[in-house]
């Protein structure tokens, strides 16, 4: 049976008071005192940061753990355990011998295990006649049973932190989507307001962000982050209240004006479907019309007319579904296309196409897979999507196959033009080019 009695370490193993302490509590354990081990263990292994052990000490202690023969640790059984550092190895699935002592070192050390340390430093046990436990020299689990409560505390604070710290990475998440895609929004429905200057103020929070964040850390940037969202939606929100104040039938008007790309500039050139030839638009494109067709045109017979032309196969009002962007966000986003512009500068539509026709000359891309961009996404979309390509050069290897790939993807409806701008927005942010 366990003594009790203060016992010092063997050899050049100096005593501490740590140690001294250890011996202390083990022996303020209550006779009825006892706990599940692997329960216990458990909790352990949870409270592992507090304890300050590591994984490895903790399978050399789950080593030690295995050779006590039942599952309650209890001071009636007896709780020292005496397997040799060969038998740990083995059950460490092998652990190096002078790893193992020093991970039991370690366990002393925290205040989970005591040496009892026989007089010649061997552990062995001593048993009566009738094969009891008289005497044990090896290592006591006492402390163990002695700090059960503390250890499951501990192990209940580890896992309400850890609880915390997801919650507050999940409403990090949210917090990241909403500024990305109210941002976007904003874009896409022209909104005004620095739009680009509040999405490098959101990355500027997002990249400072350690690799490791404290705990503190995560709660300040949740609390940047929701202020943040909150003066995004703060303007969007007077943006909405200020539409409702004209009328929804502006609204409205307003809403088809922007989703048709035939709306951004005057005298812009656009893709005939049945020919796939550059046609006039706006004044030429009327010009070319007949007069009983501009009266149609006015009048609610001919409107409909036109309406159910436009529903015919080959015809396209809006891009294939795509929105339009500002010209001067595109050429934001894309510097790269102004050099191929006429005199190095592009000041429309017009100039912008004229200059993704040179640049998909430049590039490799066939006039039939440009133009079947230009017929699925509009001209305007085509040409944008070619400047991107054009900025993103050094990172796609085909760029005709790539445009035949969005292409597709637009057909679909897999495909916008959003991100893929924003993306380049931020990737050209600190240059700061001036655009024509």
């Amino acid at each position: 049976m366990e003594t009790g009695s203060v016992t010092t370490p063997f050899g050049r193993r100096s005593m501490t008071l740590g140690m001294l302490a250890s011996q202390v509590m083990a022996g303020e354990i209550k006779p009825d005192q006892s706990v599940d081990k692997w329960k216990l263990f458990r909790a352990l292994c949870e409270a592992k940061p507090l304890l300050g052990i590591g994984d490895r000490s903790l399978a050399v202690l789950n080593a030690l753990l295995s050779f006590y023969p039942k599952n309650e640790l209890a001071q009636g059984n007896g709780l020292i355990v005496f397997p040799s550092n060969i038998q740990l190895s083995l059950r460490t699935h092998g652990m190096a011998e002078q790893t193992v002592r020093r991970h039991l070192a370690a366990l002393v050390e925290a205040g989970l295990l005591v040496r009892k340390d026989s007089p010649n430093g061997k552990r062995y046990v001593r048993r009566d006649r009738a094969g009891e436990v008289d005497e044990a020299f090896g290592f006591s689990l006492a402390p163990l049973l002695a700090r059960a409560e503390e250890i499951e505390q501990l192990a209940a604070e580890v896992m309400a932190e850890r609880l915390h710290v997801q919650r507050l990475r999940e409403r990090i998440t949210l917090c990241r989507r909403d500024i990305a895609k109210l941002i976007e929004a904003a874009v896409e429905e022209e909104i005004p307001g620095d739009w680009q200057g509040l999405y490098r103020e959101f990355r500027d929070l997002i990249d400072g962000l350690p690799r490791s964040p404290t705990t503190a850390q995560l709660e300040l940037l949740l609390d940047e982050l929701t202020a943040l969202r909150t003066d995004i939606l703060n303007r969007l929100e007077i943006r909405v209240k200020s539409t409702k104040q004209r009328g929804n039938a502006d609204y409205i008007e307003r809403h088809i004006q922007n989703s048709n790309p035939d709306s951004f500039s005057e005298l812009e050139p656009g893709f005939e479907t049945k020919q796939g030839a550059i046609a006039e638009q706006d004044n030429d494109r009327g010009a070319g019309m007949p007069e009983k067709g501009r009266g149609e045109a006015a009048h609610p017979r001919g409107q409909k007319k036109e309406e159910e032309q436009s529903r015919q196969p080959g015809a396209r009002n809006d891009g294939g579904g795509l929105k339009s962007f500002p010209l001067g966000l595109v050429l934001q986003a894309c510097p790269e296309i102004l050099a191929y512009g006429p005199d190095g500068e592009i000041r429309n539509w017009r100039d912008l196409m004229a200059a993704a026709v040179i640049v998909r000359s430049m590039l490799g891309v066939s006039p039939s897979a440009y133009e079947e961009a230009a017929n699925v996404m509009g001209p305007e979309n085509a040409a944008t999507v070619m400047a991107c390509i054009l900025e993103r050069g050094g990172h796609i290897n085909s760029a005709g196959g790539y445009l035949r790939g969005l292409t597709r993807r637009s057909e679909k409806g897999e495909f916008a033009i959003g991100p893929m701008l924003m993306a380049l927005l931020r990737a050209n942010a600190p240059a700061g080019r001036k655009v024509g």
